[in-house]
């Protein structure tokens, strides 16, 4: 080993799904199947490139407004960052500075324990119960901070809002991470408790819900305190984030409510139907209040349904991780590649 190579931070990277890089049916990233709202088509339209020039708002206030506006907050209380993936990562770095573990599930999103390594944050996993469900006791001890994802991924299972707060009461000491990426999909989210709970911190993305994963953005929603020393961590790094067009697609797209509900609504339809269809050929799969499904089959090895799903342009996502390597995640698409993936798994199931 060279010598200055044994000064370089050394971290297991977060592995995304794959990205073919040529027509398939994709139902493996948890991407939305929709366009983004009119709204932000006609701001795609209309945006002048001579602005790319000048640096962007580093308060991002346009965006900002719109989110506090759409949440009932004032501005204080929302921060944003370069998708949710940021706002957690400079949530680890700004919050997480005890020397006590911090506590997630062991079946969780697997980029926590890649900032927790990254960062050099001790932390805890705590074991989800044989269903998936979270204990919300596990969480009942000594730590330096805890992320709760509601709902999960990769299970898409949903916590009751008072099982979180129970969570919160009994760690007034700690920061409470509760990071709903999917919320909008049927869990309920636990915005209300921030004037309640002042260490807790709310963050959401656009990515999902609002078909915008490829500009980037997220947000975070908490008292103005938490708020604050968020952005003095981010503007000590960066002040410069979020480029123009972003923050102009952003406010086009949260000010869109009627667009957005429809969507989501189409999703929910989708996904429910794609419960029965798939209990039919034979799975099983925790209640999902996401947009996708978790499902496992009583004959067939997830592995061996997702090579073939593979080998017929049908890509979903396979996680080879203890207690989950039977299971398969299926992001919902539209009802139409709902059913080309419904008539591939009767074919596969079949031979």
């Amino acid at each position: 080993m060279n010598t200055w190579e044994k000064n370089v931070r050394r971290v297991v990277p977060y592995v995304p799904g794959e990205q073919p890089q040529r027509p398939v049916i994709k139902l493996n990233t948890n991407e939305n199947p929709y366009p983004p709202s009119p709204g932000v088509q006609r701001e795609l339209t209309a945006f002048d490139s001579d602005q790319l020039r000048l640096y962007p708002d580093p308060e991002a206030r346009e965006l900002v407004d719109a989110i506090a506006a759409a949440k009932g907050l004032s501005r204080e209380q929302v921060f944003v960052g370069v998708g949710s993936d940021d706002v957690l990562a400079m949530s680890f770095l700004t919050f997480f500075g005890s020397e006590l573990p911090i506590l997630f599930p062991d079946i969780t999103y697997s980029f926590y324990d890649v900032w927790a390594d990254l960062l050099r944050i001790p932390y805890r996993t705590q074991p989800l119960r044989d269903d998936f469900t979270i204990a919300p006791e596990d969480y009942q001890q000594p730590n330096g901070g805890i992320v709760i994802p509601n709902p999960n991924a990769p299970t898409g299972v949903a916590m009751k809002r008072d099982d979180i707060e129970r969570i919160l009461a009994a760690n007034p000491d700690s920061v409470v991470i509760i990071d709903e990426a999917y919320v909008d999909f049927g869990a309920e989210s636990v915005l209300p408790l921030i004037d309640r709970y002042e260490n807790l911190l709310v963050v959401q993305t656009f990515s999902k819900s609002r078909s915008l994963a490829g500009s980037r953005i997220g947000f975070a929603m908490g008292n103005a305190r938490l708020i604050r020393y968020l952005n003095d961590c981010k503007y000590s790094f960066n002040s410069y984030t979020m480029d123009r067009l972003t923050i102009r697609l952003g406010k086009a797209s949260i000010e869109d409510a009627s667009y957005f509900e429809d969507c989501v609504g189409k999703i929910v339809a989708t996904r429910e139907w794609t419960k029965q269809q798939l209990a039919t050929l034979g799975f099983t799969f925790p209640d999902s209040k996401t947009n996708f499904i978790f499902a496992t089959h009583k004959t067939m090895a997830a592995s061996e349904i997702f090579e073939q799903l593979k080998q017929r342009d049908i890509y979903v996502r396979y996680f080879a991780k203890p207690r989950i390597d039977n299971y398969l995640r299926i992001t919902v698409g539209t009802r139409e590649q709902m059913q080309q993936l419904m008539d591939a798994l009767g074919d596969i199931l079949s031979q």
